[in-house]
């Protein structure tokens, strides 16, 4: 029996065909984080939440939740379907990519605004086609990182406290020494990096919202700042992520 009525707006980030008609989409939403609801007759062409509630479907939801804990979708109001997305076959992964990683690390049945924002901005940037593909990688990868509980100490150097040098050594684990501390008693899985390159971690992590994408590096140094941002967060939540090979091998 249906017992409470809940509006909300969400991404949906995977949906799964059920029966003939049917449908079982996961959605990012802005009042309760990651849930799964049903759709009834959400493959049928006809219905009115048909072509709301696909895959990359940013839509106004009326869901309903049952005293079994699941929810249906009532209603869905289309907001954006990031069509443009759908036209380059890298994009495409790379939006799925993020899809998959928000299945992951996001709340359940919480409040994940700050959550939703970044991956519909990371979205919308990405169909505009203005900045580079694997600079909106890696501030997803981090900030979503950051924020869902896996933050890196990007503050100073653990050992003498320094904040800057001209080149650093990114941990893994999560922390950054000077070059003086880090080769005087080495650790396993360091990275050596630009300030450059350090500097562009902490904006990944510490910048406002408004100007997280706003920031310019070399091709090489883009290259390596993905390869770190994504390992860091394969290692956090321990798995990996076919939608970032398949995206490594489109965009190859």
């Amino acid at each position: 029996m249906q017992t409470k009525k809940i509006k909300t707006d969400g991404l949906i980030i995977k949906q799964q065909n059920i029966g003939e008609q049917d449908r079982l989409v996961t959605i990012l939403t802005r009042k309760l984080g990651v849930i799964r609801a049903f759709v009834r007759q959400g493959k049928n062409i006809k219905s009115r939440n048909c072509a709301s509630t696909g895959l990359l479907c940013y839509s106004e939801f009326t869901l309903f939740k049952s005293k079994k804990d699941y929810y249906t979708v009532d209603n869905a109001q289309l907001l954006n379907m990031f069509s443009d997305l759908k036209k380059e076959l890298t994009k495409l992964s790379l939006a799925e990519y993020f899809c998959e990683v928000a299945a992951v690390v996001c709340p359940s049945e919480q409040e994940a605004e700050e959550h939703l924002r970044l991956i519909l901005n990371a979205l919308y940037l990405l169909s505009k086609g203005e900045i580079p593909e694997l600079l909106i990688k890696s501030a997803v990868e981090m900030r979503l990182s950051s924020i869902s509980g896996y933050m890196p100490d990007l503050l100073m150097c653990p050992r003498c406290g320094i904040y800057e040098d001209e080149e650093m050594y990114f941990l893994l684990s999560g922390q950054i020494f000077c070059k003086n501390c880090f080769e005087k008693n080495p650790l396993p899985q360091g990275i050596k990096i630009s300030k450059s390159l350090a500097l562009a971690l902490r904006h990944l992590v510490f910048s406002e919202d408004k100007k997280l994408f706003s920031f310019s590096l070399s091709e090489s140094s883009l290259k390596l700042l993905s390869n770190i941002t994504e390992e860091y967060l394969s290692r956090k939540v321990e798995r990996n992520f076919a939608t970032l090979q398949f995206y490594k091998t489109v965009s190859s």
